[in-house]
C-alpha cells in the first residue's frame, strides 16, 4: 500500500523512502496515504522536526497532488446537474442544499430508536457534527477579503468557548467522550467511508486555491449541525446518558442554528459582494461536503438492513 510508504517515510523523516510514480491505489488507500500527508500541514506539533520538514518534499507533494485531482474529479462527477437543480443565488442554494437533508434518518435513529451501544458507536465515527471545525474555520479566515472576516472571527471566538477553557468545544468533546466510555479508533480502524468524510477538511485546509470551496462547505456544515445536534440530545434523553454527554452536543443544537444564518449573511453576501466569481465555486464546496456526508449516514443504513 502507498499509505504504509508514506507513513514510514513520514516516521523515518526521510521522503525518498516514497514511491515514484507508480500503479493507481485503490480507494481506501488513497485516503489513508492523505490523512498521513495532512498531517504535515496541520497536525505538524505531533511530529519530530525531521518529519515535520517534508510537508513540501517533492516525492510527497507529487503524491497529495495525483491522489487528489482524482479525487477532486470524483467529487465533481456530475455537480452541474445538481448545481442546476438549486436556486441561481449563492446564498439561497446554500440554504436549499442543507434543508433536504437537515435531519437525515440516522439521527432520527439515534433520537428515537438506537441502543445505547449503537448510538455511542455511531457518534465516535461521528466525531462530533463538525470535527477539527475550529482549525478550519481558523485557517479559512486568511486572506478572506473584508467584514467577512470578522464573523468568522466571531464564530472561531464561540468555538474557543469565548475564552473559557472548559467551554472550548474540543474540550466539551473530550468530556463527552470519556463520559460514555468513547474508545479512540486508529485510522486503520475507520470505514474508508469516514476517512473521506474527515480527508475533506484536509483537502480544503491544505489548498489555498480551494477557499470559496472551503466557505461553502463549513457554510452547510453550520447550516445542519444544530437539528441534528438537538436529535443526538434527544437519544441521551432516552437512553439515560451521563450529564457529562450532553454539554457538547447541548452546545451545538443551541449555537449553530445562529451561526449558520451568520456564515450565510455576514460571511457569504459579503465575500460575494467583493468576489461575486466565488458564487459558484462557494455552492461546489458545499455539493462537496454534502455528497461526503451523505456517504457516511449511508453507510449505516446499509449496516442497518445486513
Amino acid at each position: 500500500m502507498l499509505y504504509e510508504h508514506v507513513a514510514e517515510a513520514i516516521r523515518a523523516g526521510d521522503g525518498n523512502l516514497v514511491p515514484e510514480r507508480g500503479t493507481a491505489i485503490g480507494r481506501r488507500d488513497r485516503f489513508l496515504t492523505l490523512h498521513e500527508i495532512y498531517r504535515l500541514h496541520v497536525d505538524a506539533v505531533s511530529l519530530p522536526p525531521a518529519s515535520g520538514r517534508l510537508q513540501h518534499h517533492p516525492r510527497i507533494a507529487d503524491v497529495k497532488m495525483r491522489l487528489e485531482d482524482e479525487w477532486l474529479a470524483e467529487l465533481d462527477e456530475d455537480i452541474a446537474a445538481v448545481r442546476a437543480t438549486l436556486p441561481e443565488d449563492t446564498v439561497e442554494a446554500l440554504r436549499k442544499l442543507a434543508a433536504r437533508d437537515r435531519s437525515p434518518w440516522v439521527y432520527r435513529w439515534v433520537a428515537q430508536t438506537a441502543t445505547w451501544p449503537e448510538l455511542v458507536e455511531f457518534l465516535t465515527l461521528e466525531g462530533g457534527p463538525d470535527g477539527g471545525f475550529d482549525d478550519l474555520v481558523a485557517l479559512c479566515q486568511v486572506g478572506i477579503p473584508g467584514v467577512a472576516k470578522l464573523e468568522l472571527a466571531r464564530n472561531y471566538w464561540d468555538e474557543m468557548g469565548n475564552g473559557e477553557w472548559e467551554r472550548v468545544h474540543t474540550v466539551l468533546h473530550q468530556t463527552f467522550a470519556r463520559a460514555v466510555g468513547m474508545e479512540e479508533r486508529s485510522v486503520r480502524e475507520q470505514p474508508t467511508v469516514v476517512l473521506e468524510r474527515n480527508a475533506l477538511g484536509g483537502l480544503l485546509a491544505t489548498n489555498r486555491w480551494l477557499q470559496p470551496e472551503m466557505l461553502g462547505a463549513l457554510g452547510l456544515i453550520e447550516l445542519q449541525a444544530g437539528p441534528r445536534c438537538q436529535l443526538v440530545v434527544q437519544g441521551f434523553d432516552r437512553c439515560g446518558a451521563p450529564a457529562d454527554a450532553y454539554p457538547f452536543y447541548v452546545e451545538h443544537a443551541q449555537t449553530d442554528p445562529r451561526h449558520g444564518i451568520g456564515w450565510l449573511e455576514e460571511a457569504v453576501r459579503p465575500v460575494l459582494e467583493e468576489k461575486p466569481e466565488w458564487g459558484d465555486r462557494i455552492v461546489r464546496g458545499a455539493i462537496w461536503r454534502a455528497r461526503v456526508n451523505d456517504a457516511f449516514l449511508e453507510s449505516f443504513r446499509v449496516a442497518e438492513t445486513v
